[in-house]
């Protein structure tokens, strides 16, 4: 069972909740906060598949921020999260980390209560850099990376460091993570994969099939199989993604 919905509170996040022992996950740019066997935990932004039950537990609670978001509520880096599941008493002091898990634990909406601890943080980290939000709009519009260093007035480097800190690796591969689930999206629609190509932004169908297997470990007809055609609704980044 997955079920989610947009957030109220923070700005471009989803809420959601899991049952059941999971799947193998896939990056999507984004990074959790997970809910579940009384433990609060942190999903760090992913380059490839990961292994079911690599978090353990039968009942998740999450909350997935959008991508570049997640390090100021945070106060951590992205890359240094990249490819991890870590407890936020590894990231936060002892005490605060006990304090959030009794108060998690006693709220009858687990969900509402991530909401609320990242609304608290968010607000007392200040107004958000503007930059995460526009490269990763650009990037979702197709736009290459040499063009939107200009537009947003950095050097290619420099876009790549503050890229590194923000989303956990450079701007291509976000590139590369966005345009697969753009792919995995019209999957899930029952498109055909020549169509899902074309629509997604491959240059054809060969590539899609390379970066599915790049990223996702899987095969495009494997997936679109696994979730069943014409299903809207993606898995939890943080917890049990079906590839």
């Amino acid at each position: 069972m997955y079920e989610e919905a947009p957030s109220r509170v923070v700005t471009g996040a989803v809420v959601w909740r899991a049952r059941g022992p999971g799947s193998v996950v896939l990056p999507d740019g984004c990074m959790d906060l997970l809910w579940t066997g009384g433990r609060l935990l942190v999903a760090g932004p992913d380059t490839g598949p990961h292994p079911a039950g690599e978090v353990p537990g039968r009942a998740f609670a999450g909350l997935r921020l959008a991508p570049g978001t997640a390090p100021a509520l945070l106060g951590v880096p992205a890359c240094e999260l990249r490819d991890r599941r870590v407890e936020l008493a590894d990231l936060w002091p002892g005490p605060e980390v006990r304090r959030l898990t009794e108060r998690t634990a006693a709220h009858e909406d687990p969900c509402a209560a991530l909401e609320a601890l990242a609304r608290a943080r968010l607000a007392a980290a200040g107004p958000p850099d503007p930059l995460p939000a526009e490269v990763a709009a650009q990037l979702r519009a197709g736009q290459p990376v040499a063009a939107i260093a200009r537009a947003v007035g950095l050097g290619e480097r420099q876009l790549h460091r503050r890229s590194l800190d923000a989303f956990g690796y450079g701007p291509r591969t976000l590139g590369r993570v966005l345009r697969l689930q753009r792919a995995l999206a019209l999957a899930r629609r029952g498109l055909p994969q020549a169509e899902v190509a074309c629509a997604a932004g491959y240059a054809d169908q060969a590539h899609l099939a390379r970066e599915v297997r790049a990223l996702a470990g899987t095969t495009m007809g494997a997936y679109a199989a696994s979730v069943g055609a014409k299903s809207e609704t993606p898995q939890p980044s943080g917890s049990s993604t079906t590839a």
